[in-house]
């Protein structure tokens, strides 16, 4: 009996495991539910964001669809910045990881838009691609 109460932390573990597994499989299905319409998107644990000719839509994943979704144009966007800690990064000379990476867009009207992401090269990859965007109009 001992034996038994000894693995039962261990099967509840388990289980907790396997619940979140299927909740994040959950969140990955409605993002690719949502995403089929954008010409390049993302998803992480933090946002999901979606390019649509020059429309940036993003929002938070759940398991039904992502919401809190905004969508802003890219024509109102004057600069687009890698922050790092709150810090801004040189696209050249990224770090190697960070608590808080936002991809920050800063709007002609004064307003910024901060994008949440996990992984620092996937930030930078898209800041690069968005500011070549951008400049291409300009």
């Amino acid at each position: 009996m001992e034996r038994g109460l000894m693995w039962l932390p261990l099967l509840g573990a388990f289980i907790w495991l396997a619940r979140a597994g299927a909740n994040e499989y959950q969140k990955l299905e409605a993002y690719k539910r949502w995403a089929v319409g954008f010409d390049r998107c993302k998803y992480d644990i933090y946002a999901v964001m979606g390019l649509k000719d020059r429309e940036i839509s993003w929002g938070k994943p759940t398991k039904a669809e992502p919401q809190d979704l905004q969508t802003f144009n890219l024509d109102r966007v004057k600069q687009i910045h890698l922050t790092v800690d709150r810090v801004t990064i040189d696209l050249n000379d990224l770090p190697n990881n960070g608590k808080k990476i936002d991809l920050q867009f800063q709007l002609i009207d004064g307003d910024d838009i901060n994008i949440p992401f996990t992984e620092v090269p996937m930030a930078a990859e898209w800041a690069e691609f968005l500011s070549k965007a951008i400049a291409s109009t300009k």
